[in-house]
């Protein structure tokens, strides 16, 4: 009852406080961090069963990486290990370093120095990836970027955990320790492919045949739950463990329903972690010593952010690309908290600097929102700094050799799956077309195949000019970042004021500002969703197909603006029994020995005594619209009728049912 009661005044004051949020415009991060402040021990002390708050903000990450591995595939994954494998390195080793040094020029021992450098350098992946979800940027350069960084993050911080002991001046742990962490890890791996390849699908296929829902659900948890719980048990995180469980059942067919599913669940639990991360901040120790906190995580966050970028570039990222990287990885994140345990457990953290620890982590945690969204801001101010080119566009060797040279063609931005399907229209219909990409390794393959791809950053001016923009007669932003959408909307409407500017958003809010900004036509994603669906079901429902194509033209001129309001009257009758509920029109075949075979439609009468009328006769395959009086009745045909049902009834049955003398029923 005591957890029961903890929930309620959790939930109960996040509502109060998410509202308020909204309607200042602040991070509801932030709102869930402030909420933790206010209930937590160090608050009002209103929340008093906290290590089981703490497991269920467990739970909230486990379902966070288990979403972002089913979104994920090992094909993405495949495409990022450069990031994992060198980005996380140079990130993890760099900021180690340079904090150990800074940590020893204060007088700090040369075990507290490393730890200290342990745990800035790790970033909080709940939060960076919660707001590229939001966003909808985890497919974007700087997500994939970010994503990488953080799952060597997670790998890493089992070796800092076995090396804390070490730090401490303690010889337990050492090699053997490491090398059964390694076999652990290659025993995973192993675990992880096959399941993926041959187990996982074959389970999901038995039980999708249940058509349970229920049976379904638990089958998602638990195996996300088990791989988290076995990657533990090897001393691997949690967190990564149900990433792993993930990406297994995004290799089947139904991962989509796996995350719609799971989804609800996920943003549930996800609360209590930061709510839990919030009652960690001990406010009178805050208040105490604020100014110099803030001052620590502020310099904290610049550091971390600089270092980040700077391995952005090194991995031949544009400038723009490495800053939104930075603003990322900036915080510390909440693994953090679990090496901070293990150093109180063998004396390596105590008192004060435990305090501040915390302190500086849930400020920077707070903080982030706030950094990630003026990132974009700060990225084009620095991209008006006279920097080298080669900076600004990054190091790849994209081959900018020579400029595009051809006249009214079509500029693709964006060569995810909209990029890859306009591209095949426009090369079908013989238009020629350039595409601009900024992952390094489609650029690779697709100019392998042939297609007229460069790397390059589109909310550049000298990557536009060098696909010839003002020469272009077209240009088509298919890309999942909203910031880089409106500067590449504004910089192509200023270099080519005649261009014919289309530009795909995923949200509606963004369709002013971008139509203001010179774009001819907005679409947003979800509303063009709609409009193909009910095209498709007006067609069902034998609406004729100018007035559909009609239609959804006016609605596309109106800006969607039928679909945000339910307002508008219909204009129009779709189908006879929509409009007149009490007509139905109905089909039957004349059996062998019908009263009415032999007889032409006059005689029936049908229409003056039984009240229905013939629409159409169906015979050997050939259809008679609108029969004329004189046409005979032979047994098979097969009749489309239209009357009220009781009468379409009573037709059916006279039509089908011969009298005992073999003659027609009295009321024909």
């Amino acid at each position: 009852m005591i957890l029961l009661g903890d929930i309620l005044i959790i939930v109960g004051l996040s509502v109060v406080v998410l509202y308020l949020c909204f309607q200042m415009r602040v991070p509801i991060i932030v709102g869930f961090l402030f909420t933790g402040v206010v209930t937590g021990p160090h608050g009002l002390g209103l929340v008093r069963d906290i290590e089981s708050v703490k497991i269920l903000a467990d739970v909230g990450v486990v379902l966070l990486l288990f979403t972002i591995g089913l979104e994920f595939s090992f094909r993405n994954l495949l495409q990022v290990r450069r990031p994992v494998l060198l980005g996380g390195a140079l990130q993890v080793s760099l900021t180690i370093l340079i904090a150990f040094a800074i940590s020893r020029y204060f007088g700090q021992t040369i075990g507290e120095s490393l730890l200290i450098g342990f745990l800035v350098s790790l970033s909080s992946t709940a939060i960076v990836m919660k707001f590229l979800q939001d966003r909808a940027e985890v497919e974007t350069p700087q997500g994939n970027t970010a994503l990488g960084i953080l799952i060597f993050q997670d790998i890493i911080i089992v070796p800092m955990m076995l090396c804390i002991p070490l730090l401490a001046g303690e010889a337990s742990g050492g090699t053997e320790a490491l090398l059964l962490f390694l076999a652990k890890v290659v025993f995973i791996i192993a675990l992880v492919f096959t399941g993926a390849k041959w187990i996982v699908p074959r389970v999901f296929f038995s039980i999708a045949n249940t058509r349970s829902r229920e049976l379904f659900l638990l089958s998602v948890i638990a195996i996300c739950l088990a791989v988290a719980w076995l990657t533990h048990m090897t001393g691997l995180s949690l967190a990564l463990g149900a990433f792993l469980a993930g990406l297994i059942i995004s290799e089947s067919e139904y991962s989509h329903q796996a995350f719609g599913n799971v989804l609800p669940f996920r943003d549930v639990f996800m609360s209590f972690f930061f709510v839990s991360v919030g009652m960690l901040l001990n406010m009178g120790f805050f208040i105490e010593h604020y100014l110099s906190l803030s001052i620590l995580a502020f310099a904290v966050m610049a550091f971390k952010a600089l270092v980040a970028g700077l391995v952005s570039v090194f991995l031949g990222l544009p400038l723009r690309t490495a800053i939104l990287v930075g603003a990322s990885l900036s915080q510390v994140g909440e693994f953090s908290f679990i090496l901070s345990e293990k150093a109180i457990q063998h004396g390596l953290l105590t008192g004060d600097m435990n305090q501040g620890f915390l302190a500086l982590s849930v400020l920077t945690m707070m903080a982030t929102p706030l950094a990630l969204s003026a990132a974009p801001r700060i990225a084009s101010f620095v991209l008006e700094l006279p920097l080298p080119r080669k900076i600004k566009k990054g190091s790849y060797p994209a081959t900018y050799e020579e400029k595009v040279h051809i006249k009214d063609h079509l500029i693709i931005v964006g060569f995810g799956l909209n990029g890859r399907n306009l591209a095949r229209a426009a090369k079908f219909s013989g238009i020629p077309y350039v595409i601009t990409e900024m992952n390094p390794t489609v650029v690779r393959e697709e100019r392998a195949k042939g297609e007229p791809i460069y790397y390059g950053d589109a909310t550049q001016e000298a990557i536009l000019q060098h696909v010839n923009i003002k020469a272009a007669r077209a240009l088509v932003v298919v890309i999942n970042d909203p910031a880089a959408t409106r500067r590449i909307t504004e910089l192509a409407r200023r270099l080519n004021p005649k261009l014919y500017l289309v530009v795909r958003t995923r949200f509606l809010q963004e369709m002013v500002p971008l139509s203001e900004l010179g774009a001819d036509e907005v679409i947003p994603e979800e509303f063009e969703t709609s409009v193909e669906i009910f095209s498709r079901v007006l067609a069902k429902y034998l609406m004729p197909k100018e007035e559909i194509e009609k239609f959804v033209t006016e609605i596309r001129l109106e800006h969607y603006e039928m679909l945000r309001s339910l307002s508008r009257e219909a204009t129009s009758c779709l189908d006879i029994e929509l409009c007149l509920p009490d007509v139905e029109i109905k089909t039957f075949r004349i059996a062998e020995g019908s009263p009415f075979i032999g007889k032409t439609l006059a005689q029936t009468e049908m229409r003056k005594k039984m009240g229905v009328s013939l629409l159409a006769l169906r015979r050997k395959g050939e259809v008679v619209s609108n029969p004329a009086a004189d046409t005979v009745f032979h047994a098979g045909d097969i009749l489309f009728v239209v009357g009220e049902p009781n009468q379409i009834k009573n037709v059916i049955r006279l039509f089908n049912v011969p009298n005992r003398d073999g003659s027609a029923d009295k009321h024909t």
